[in-house]
């Protein structure tokens, strides 16, 4: 890390979005209530999860899991993009710009891994039911999970290795309302064409491989579900998946135009607005298309709140 020591930039200024004194309350507002919904919603999930022992299965135990990874996702971002809108001083260390990038991919990847083993559990749950408990084990579970978080240490670091290592001599606006590794290195002052290739070879492996998994599972669940002689039951399964292939490609999507076409000219403006989706609108929409329309999970909360259970 001597390049890191060399850097004559001390802090960044993280630009965000255009806005002016009257419109800056609005945005500021507008974003407030976007956060608070995903805490109160992905936290209002978690705990039903927890208490109602009917929900105490692997999808609802991966729902909770990537409720966690929600919230503490958009509190990597949220919070200071909120002050930075009213305050006229935008400046992050570099040792905080340095940690939210890598916190930032941490989360990001593991949550990445975490939609490719939810399909797998829906395989499992649709095309072996009668063995699903026995190999959606909870040790299993634990284990996927684990193996999630390890690609999300892994990558993250790799990333943040290599975009801090290169000299920051100036400027130092970044253009983004985060210190994401492709807004970050177009202020590098040495060639990143190294860096291009570590961010598109990261990008493949925790975005294009796991989405190629998550195609390959559902080409054999829909194979199994054209075989369900009952409409109703096809359509229910249809309807879980719906579910997560919509979140899926609300995630997906942006990331590989993100990460996988770093130092494009062209995504220099959009890609913040990019960043939105993959970090606030995913993570608003998952506690509604998962699990905030299914019956178990309204049973559940009428049982937190003391009413009767809803009818069957």
């Amino acid at each position: 890390m001597q390049e890191l020591n060399q850097s004559t930039v001390t802090e960044f200024i993280l630009l965000g979005f255009a806005t002016n004194p009257r419109t800056s309350p609005l945005l500021f507002t507008i974003f407030l209530v976007f956060y608070l919904l995903i805490l109160v919603s992905n936290s209002l999930l978690i705990t039903l999860i927890h208490q109602d022992t009917r929900l105490h299965t692997p999808m609802y135990f991966f729902i909770s899991v990537l409720s966690m990874l929600d919230m503490c996702y958009t509190t990597t971002t949220v919070p200071q993009m909120l002050v930075h809108i009213l305050s006229k001083k935008r400046a992050i260390s570099l040792a905080r710009c340095v940690a939210q990038m890598y916190i930032f991919l941490l989360f990001g990847i593991t949550e990445s891994w975490l939609f490719s083993i939810m399909s797998v559990d829906r395989y499992v749950a649709i095309c072996h039911p009668l063995r699903y408990k026995v190999i959606m084990s909870r040790r299993v579970c634990l284990l996927m999970v684990g193996i999630c978080a390890a690609y999300g240490v892994v990558g993250g670091l790799t990333n943040t290795f290599f975009a801090m290592r290169l000299p920051y001599c100036g400027p130092n606006e970044i253009d983004h309302y985060l210190c994401e590794v492709p807004a970050v290195l177009k202020l590098a002052c040495a060639d990143t064409s190294l860096n291009d290739l570590v961010d598109f070879i990261t990008g493949f492996s925790v975005i294009v491989v796991p989405l190629s998994l998550i195609v390959l599972v559902y080409i054999n669940i829909f194979a199994t579900i054209m075989k369900i002689r009952s409409a109703q039951g096809r359509i229910k399964a249809f309807s879980t998946c719906a579910s997560h292939i919509t979140v899926v490609t609300m995630f997906a999507i942006p990331c590989i135009i993100t990460y996988m076409s770093p130092g494009s000219d062209s995504l220099s403006n959009s890609g913040k607005k990019m960043a939105l989706f993959y970090n606030i609108a995913t993570a608003f929409l998952n506690p509604v298309t998962y699990s905030l329309r299914n019956k178990e999970v309204k049973n559940a909360f009428l049982k937190l709140m003391g009413r009767s259970r809803a009818p069957e």
